[in-house]
């Protein structure tokens, strides 16, 4: 892409983003294909991460702080803080624990001691079609509340976005994890859930958190509490499964 090779050739202090009015390309996780009809926020962002840094000893941290900026650029402005918008560990952007609204993709080279970075996100905020969007879950909220929030554009919620994420970053360079868990934590969707582990008859297991590292916790009575890595599970939140692959 045309930004992957642009991202080495910028002076070090340059930040770079592309934003896609419609995506034919989207990449998922796992080679999955992501459609991106009008009426998403599509942007691929590029970030340089010192490897010597809180954050790039723990690189997996960072799509859980893009989730996370995704949520807060809608919940952080005044009016709009009760609005249902969740994250899903390990990358994605949920109304409440119902539907999928967005996702995250994180791509890192480690060219000497910087990490190069490229972070692709979309969300879909103002199209009802194939799922819900952004100002659907508005909308609903005015209904339900009386309120007459405005709906937002696609523009200013990759604008807020980018600013929150940054202000994310740097509170975890000077704090590491702790600095952003609460906040996190705040809007996730699997505080006290109860999985399966392995298959359906498999023990049972509390979420407690995520580690140091940005890998799931998992509490098994007796077995104490132990972490689950996103790339050698999947985790089946409509069967509440984390099967190993």
């Amino acid at each position: 892409s045309l930004i992957g090779r642009l991202m080495f050739e910028l002076p070090e202090e340059m930040g770079l983003i592309a934003v896609a009015v419609r995506q034919t390309q989207g990449k998922g996780r796992g080679g999955n294909v992501w459609l991106s009809p009008v009426g998403c926020a599509l942007s691929t962002l590029h970030i340089s991460i010192p490897l010597h840094s809180n954050l790039g000893q723990r690189i997996p941290f960072i799509q859980h702080l893009v989730s996370l900026a995704v949520v807060e650029a809608v919940r952080s402005i005044p009016g709009y803080e009760d609005i249902e918008l969740r994250v899903k560990w390990p990358n994605d952007i949920y109304y409440s624990d119902l539907m999928k609204l967005g996702g995250v993709l994180v791509n890192s080279t480690l060219i000497e001691t910087t990490f190069h970075i490229l972070i692709g996100f979309g969300f879909n905020v103002n199209n009802s079609n194939p799922t819900i969007c952004i100002n659907d879950l508005i909308a609903k909220f005015n209904k339900e509340e009386g309120t007459e929030l405005k709906p937002l554009s696609a523009d200013c919620l990759i604008a807020r976005t980018v600013t929150v994420l940054e202000r994310l970053i740097e509170v975890f360079q000077e704090k590491g994890p702790n600095g952003v868990l609460p906040q996190y934590y705040k809007y996730w969707i699997h505080s006290g859930k109860q999985v399966r582990l392995g298959h359906e008859e498999g023990p049972v297991a509390w979420i407690v958190g995520i580690d140091d590292y940005g890998y799931l916790q998992v509490h098994e009575e007796g077995q104490g509490v132990e972490s689950v890595h996103p790339d050698g599970n999947s985790f089946d939140m409509l069967r509440n499964l984390i099967v190993p692959k």
